[in-house]
């Protein structure tokens, strides 16, 4: 088993009890779980792990929820763990989930704290890695303590405020910013229903990260689920109310341990119907060329929505209309679904390429959304400045110095840490 596939861990408690696995939030490591520790291993053996880059743990990135929860599975299969309780806070939580529906028959019961169907827009969090590729790690390190506790806990607690930024500026960039793009990516509304064991679902009742809407919507969806609000605690609640989680933790997976034990019962088998023959040729090669633009227009919409931001493709698709819809989806389908998806270069590149090309033909007016893109795609801004100063030689100096106007305030926007983690509106081009 190569270090990539497994994470960083430790255990404690009894051997022979039965395993909890505490999974800790972004940008925090297992010490996040230290005050709960003495209760819990009092009749579990709990195994702690670290995010990939997070407390000195190698950095192999990993891209979503589902391939985290995948080297968390591999971890439990070196130790020989087969079934095992899962508590998780937020990124933690988002593991949780998949592995109650990647591997059910292993998961007995499921604690999601501080946790969501969704976490905010894909786009708050393409600017944060944005943000953490042009400043590094200390202005979402310096923020944190806004983001994770109460005021009042911060202001009696400068130790732990102070751990908390440190945790988060220590920890790698890069494996920060690869687990941005894994919430960014991450959605279980329409897969909750199928988390089929008994779910403890909790929130801080002054979590303004995912407040206690959210954690009501994952309540809604699963099946088997209970929902317990915490007083005086925002966001990281095991750290903010240690006891409370705690009390609320030995509760639930006591219960549900025995409810468990014997297992999930065997799905039912899912029969699919058997197509019709299709007799006649021509109808088969219409059906392939409808698959083929059907396939072309969704990879097409997902690298739109990743480049661009989702912001942005709303408000154009939000303006078009029966005249334009078209035009919309022809961009959709050929632009970014067979262009921009080939394997010959790789997305900085063409970032590189569309900026030269759109200053080269005077289009001003699709710069914005494109230097946005830029940064998304891992451009910094000495990077971007280097290609605008390339196109003064050879597409013009007046081009270059309206697209340095326009690069410089997006750069602006795009780079300063917004408390909110919202993207500003833009009056941008509604091209593609």
């Amino acid at each position: 088993m190569t270090p990539a596939k497994t994470l960083q861990h430790r255990t404690d408690g009894p051997d022979g009890a039965p395993v909890l696995v505490l999974g800790p939030a972004l940008g925090t490591t297992w010490h996040m779980w230290d005050r709960q520790i003495p209760e819990l291993t009092r009749n579990w053996r709990v195994l702690r792990f670290d995010l990939p880059g997070h407390g000195g743990s190698p950095a192999y990135s990993a891209d979503s929820a589902d391939a985290f929860a995948e080297r968390l599975l591999a971890t439990l299969d070196t130790l020989g763990i087969e079934r095992f309780g899962y508590a998780g806070c937020a990124l933690g939580g988002a593991i949780g989930i998949q592995l109650a529906l990647r591997a059910p028959q292993r998961v007995t019961s499921l604690a999601l704290i501080s946790s969501s169907p969704r976490y905010a827009t894909p786009d708050s969090w393409r600017q944060r890695g944005v943000v953490i590729r042009t400043n590094g790690l200390d202005p979402i390190a310096r923020t944190t303590p806004d983001r994770w506790f109460t005021p009042g806990f911060a202001a009696a607690q400068p130790a732990i405020v102070e751990w908390a930024i440190q945790m988060v500026r220590t920890t790698d960039p890069g494996c920060y910013i690869t687990a941005c793009e894994a919430l960014a990516s991450f959605d279980a509304k329409e897969s909750l229903g199928r988390i089929g064991v008994g779910t403890l679902v909790v929130a801080g009742a002054e979590d303004q990260v995912t407040p206690p809407a959210e954690a009501r919507a994952l309540v809604a969806g699963i099946p088997d689920a209970r929902l317990a609000i915490v007083p005086g605690a925002s966001h990281l609640t095991p750290v903010e109310q240690p006891g409370a989680v705690t009390d609320l933790l030995i509760r639930h997976f006591t219960t549900t341990w025995q409810e468990s034990a014997a297992g999930p019962p065997a799905p039912a088998p899912v029969i699919s119907p058997v197509p019709p023959q299709v007799s006649a040729v021509a109808e088969l090669e219409s059906a392939e060329r409808a698959a083929l633009r059907t396939d072309a227009y969704d990879a097409g919409t997902k690298v739109r929505r990743e480049v661009l931001g989702d912001a942005h493709v709303d408000r154009v698709l939000e303006g078009s209309d029966a005249f334009t819809e078209e035009f919309q989806h022809f961009l959709t389908r050929y632009v970014w679904g067979e262009v921009w998806t080939r394997t010959g270069l790789d997305r900085r590149s063409r970032s590189v390429v569309a900026l030269t090309a759109l200053v080269a033909r005077g289009h001003a007016d699709e710069l914005a959304p494109h230097v946005r893109a830029a940064l998304r795609n891992g451009l910094t801004p000495d990077e971007i400045k280097e290609v605008l100063l390339q196109t003064a030689v050879y597409c013009g100096v007046p081009a270059a110095d309206r697209a340095f106007g326009v690069a410089q305030r997006v750069i602006r926007e795009e780079t300063t840490y917004q408390e909110d983690h919202g993207v500003p509106e833009q009056n941008e081009s509604h091209g593609n």
